[in-house]
């Protein structure tokens, strides 16, 4: 069992650290997540009745996840129990179930069981609580960064309410530091702090929505800086500040929601026309550490599936950008990503490619012609059965072009392509306009004779 709400230790205990010291004990001192913890919100008036069903928190780090339990495990009239999904196994669970359900039959209290990073327990261990949640022997508490509806056991999802908390705003972050900065039990109320302007703006700034970000580096600025001239006064500037937390922190982990979130939002603006947003999303991948390869694999998609032939430039240029990338590497090779992601987003768009995909649904499920005799392979059978007669080769006319059916009997005048009139799209639209029109005027000069000589041949027949 962990002991992270031990509520035993002292509150000026300054072994332990400024972030978990400047934890709120109550949802008046909570910052932050007014969407859910507002007055008169679902959330906030279930923590004050004590009337908790199963939840989980879902959001980055910092957020308050575990703060939002530490504050139930302060209030509820229930027992609180709570668990590490990291250090926890199968054994504890059950360990935790039997004590709930002595205390249910006994002494007819309810047992709530918090597990942090809820996302980390395997499938058995899921299934191990999952039974004593749906018949109420504890209330279940999950916290994880991962988005629950693809980590989380779905019935164990479907039995929870979910609430997704999101990256602290800087107003929400200023907050938080100035709380630390005035509390003279838990923060650094007793001492005389100078942290200015300059250097919250950097610390707020840095921490991208993360208020344990704020606190560490803000400790460790106060902690390590020796008092000014007078003996008192710890100033806290700018160089301080960027000593104690130099690069932004931000959140990117490659498996999980900000790395699909973030491909995501790059490939909707690039299709969105949007350059200046498609490069804040490629810069903002690439700062994270993302595998440039990724990204250029991405860029060669979008390049056939949403450029296509509106600019058929641009998967050409796609496939130079990753090639040169091959050779070039990092740092350099960010020319490549850049130049390609400009192209991309500022080329005129057309996913016509998708028309692949309609002929493939009539394929999959219309029954098939037959190949037209005209166009089967004449090499090995086309004195025997023909194959091959009566194809007109194109090239051998002046418009290097003839109607001809091309699509087997019962499906001609079935279109799968439209050009969109996008960039090159609109010569294509306009060509294949006119080359359509003379196929259905020849297909109707040639139904045109083909009733007639079967008229004929029926007269002939009746004579």
């Amino acid at each position: 069992m962990s002991d992270l709400f031990d509520t035993t230790a002292t509150s000026d205990d300054r072994m332990r650290p400024l972030a978990d010291r400047m934890r709120p004990q109550t949802l008046d001192e909570f910052v932050g997540q007014a969407h859910i913890l507002g007055e008169g919100t679902l959330l906030r008036r279930a923590i004050q009745a004590d009337r908790l069903a199963s939840l989980i928190f879902y959001g980055p780090p910092g957020t308050g996840k575990t703060t939002l339990a530490r504050i139930i495990a302060n209030t509820t009239a229930a027992h609180f129990t709570s668990l590490n999904a990291v250090l926890a196994g199968v054994k504890d669970i059950r360990e935790a179930i039997q004590k709930a359900q002595y205390r249910q039959k006994h002494q007819q209290q309810r047992t709530i069981l918090f597990i942090d990073e809820v996302h980390r327990f395997n499938k058995a261990q899921q299934d191990a609580l999952l039974p004593h949640v749906e018949n109420g022997t504890v209330v279940f508490i999950g916290a994880t960064t991962e988005n629950p509806y693809f980590e989380v056991n779905n019935a164990l999802v479907s039995r929870s309410r979910v609430f997704e908390l999101k990256a602290l705003s800087t107003h929400d972050l200023r907050t938080v530091a100035h709380q630390a900065l005035r509390d003279p039990v838990r923060g650094y109320g007793d001492l005389h702090v100078d942290l200015t302007e300059p250097a919250l703006n950097h610390l707020v700034h840095t921490a991208n929505g993360d208020a344990r970000s704020v606190l560490n580096a803000l400790e460790l600025a106060v902690e390590t800086t020796e008092p000014s001239d007078d003996g008192e006064t710890i100033v806290v500037d700018l160089p301080v500040a960027e000593a104690s937390i130099q690069q932004r922190a931000v959140l990117y982990d490659k498996e999980g929601d900000a790395h699909f979130d973030t491909i995501s939002a790059f490939i909707k603006s690039l299709r969105g026309s949007d350059p200046d947003a498609a490069l804040y999303w490629l810069a903002r991948m690439i700062y994270a550490g993302e595998d440039p390869r990724f990204i250029l694999r991405r860029m060669l998609i979008f390049a056939a599936e949403d450029v296509g032939l509106a600019d058929p430039q641009a998967l050409q240029v796609a496939q130079s950008a990753a090639q040169g990338f091959s050779y070039v590497g990092m740092p350099e090779g960010q020319f490549m990503l850049a130049e390609c992601c400009l192209y991309l987003a500022t080329a005129p768009k057309s996913n016509t490619a998708f028309a692949y995909f309609d002929a493939l649904d009539f394929v999959r499920n219309e029954q098939t012609g037959d190949v037209p005799t005209h166009l089967k392979d004449p090499n090995r059978d086309s004195e025997d059965l023909g194959h091959g007669e009566g194809y007109n080769y194109p090239h051998a006319y002046r418009s290097h072009y003839v109607p001809q059916q091309y699509l087997p009997e019962d499906m001609q005048g079935t279109y799968f392509y439209e050009p969109t009139g996008q960039g090159y799209e609109a010569t294509l639209q306009e060509r294949l306009e006119a080359l359509r029109a003379r196929d259905a005027d020849a297909d109707v000069k040639k139904r045109a004779q083909r009733y007639a000589n079967e008229a004929r041949a029926e007269d002939e027949s009746s004579a």
